[in-house]
């Protein structure tokens, strides 16, 4: 059976499924339960300077699907309201229950040295694991010149980690924000200050709704309301590529990643790992489901692993960063073209209107003259491969993608003759 232990940047876990800095982590009740109902560790809500943070009422809102489904999720929740002295003699009491659990302590403070350097010690005397500094928090915090406010200066990020490094034996983990346009100059300024490892996402600025009739957005707080962070599984797309970004940057590669954003299922694990994270975070789903979630995550996980023949967690951390590259190395020889399974076809033409309408008018519309019914074909000479018809039809498999044999070699774009500056672009084979 697959050993779901693992070690990150030098911390044991009985597995790699742990809670994120967030209400669920706010206290020792919350964290007993947890660990109770098999979580590997939790990132204990974020501690600050006391007195402790303010916070308003009400404070989440979500964006919902069709029938009500939580598709995203949004807080202006801000970093723990209870005394620093609490919360750490909670830790230090849950880390002596349960020594086989791991608690990473999530830290937020102004960027002067000194009160770096005199929180530090207290965590430490613990028995905590390890650090997370939560450069990422994008509302509330950001205007006292905390949270995304350090995460989005590179300069800031690198100081204020080497700092913690000087002032711990502690791994110093580095949250990072993805509110910024490049996640890697914040990676690498870690990096540089000697971050034992980075996790990322932190949550988005969002607005999920309105209120119409107030004319307000949600959630409402006596009238008003402001931007928040953005999380669940409608995040998780820009968290895959963010981890991925960081995992095969040559100037961060090999820095341990804590994968963080819409993790809901072991699936969306196995995708933060295959792209290089070394554990992953959960928070959202929890939320709404409860920390049971986690038996159905190992279980999956353990099964999925059994089935693909890997014996533990890191034999398969990392292994689709070969397979991401940039669009430039891309094969402009392969080709794709739609395939339409008619036993499997259940006539609704939603691909037929979706490529007639908004696509390339490959698909064919055959109606019968004597019974009127609808048959739909590829045409195979128009068809571009661009997957619309196979993401609309509602009968999974029905279409596929089928590759096609050119008989052409692999050529990228800085070898395509087609590029009007392709002498500008130096020749290179894909990663």
């Amino acid at each position: 059976m697959a050993d779901l232990s693992i070690e990150f940047c030098g911390i044991k876990s009985i597995n790699p499924f742990w809670l994120a800095s967030a209400p669920p982590t706010d206290k020792a009740y919350n964290v007993v339960r947890a660990f109770e109902a098999g979580w590997g560790g939790v990132v204990w809500k974020t501690l600050g300077e006391d007195p402790a943070a303010v916070n308003v009422s009400s404070r989440y809102s979500a964006h919902y699907g069709k029938n009500r489904e939580v598709l995203g999720f949004n807080n202006i929740e801000l970093i723990t309201d209870r005394s620093l002295a609490l919360n750490l003699e909670e830790i230090t009491q849950v880390k002596k229950d349960w020594p086989d659990r791991v608690i990473i302590v999530s830290l937020m403070l102004p960027c002067e040295e000194r009160l770096w350097a005199d929180i530090l010690p207290l965590v430490e005397a613990t028995g905590a694991d390890g650090i997370e500094l939560n450069f990422g928090c994008p509302h509330g915090m950001p205007e006292r010149g905390m949270g995304a406010a350090v995460g989005q200066v590179p300069e800031y990020v690198e100081m204020v980690t080497r700092w913690c490094k000087q002032n711990t034996r502690l791994p110093v983990i580095v949250k990072l924000t993805p509110n910024i346009t490049d996640v890697r100059a914040p990676a690498r300024a870690a990096k540089a200050g000697g971050a034992d490892a980075v996790s990322l996402i932190n949550t988005i600025n969002s607005i999920t709704h309105l209120d119409l009739d107030q004319m307000v957005a949600f959630p409402i707080v006596g009238g008003a309301s402001t931007h928040g962070g953005y999380c669940g599984s409608a995040v998780k797309p820009i968290a895959l590529n963010m981890v991925a970004e960081i995992a095969r940057d040559p100037q961060t590669a090999g820095l341990p990643i804590s994968g963080i954003g819409g993790i809901g299922n072991w699936r969306d694990a196995a995708e933060f790992i295959a792209l290089g994270s070394g554990c992953v975070q959960v928070c959202t789903a929890a939320m709404l489901h409860g920390f049971r979630i986690v038996e159905e995550m190992k279980d999956g996980l353990s099964r999925w692993m059994d089935q693909k023949g890997y014996k533990s967690v890191a034999e398969f951390v990392g292994k689709a960063v070969p397979n991401t590259t940039d669009w430039k190395y891309l094969n402009m020889n392969y080709q794709v073209i739609a395939q339409i399974n008619q036993d499997d076809c259940i006539k609704c033409g939603r691909c037929y209107v979706a490529c007639e309408d908004t696509s390339h008018q490959s698909i064919n519309q055959l109606i019968d003259a004597a019974t009127g019914t609808r048959t739909y074909e590829v045409n195979k000479e128009e068809c571009v491969g661009c997957n619309l018809c196979e993401i609309t039809c509602p009968v999974q498999g029905c279409i596929t993608m089928v590759p096609q044999d050119t008989g052409k070699p692999y050529m990228n774009w800085t070898q395509d003759p087609r590029n009007p500056r392709g002498e500008n672009i130096k020749v290179e084979q894909a990663a």
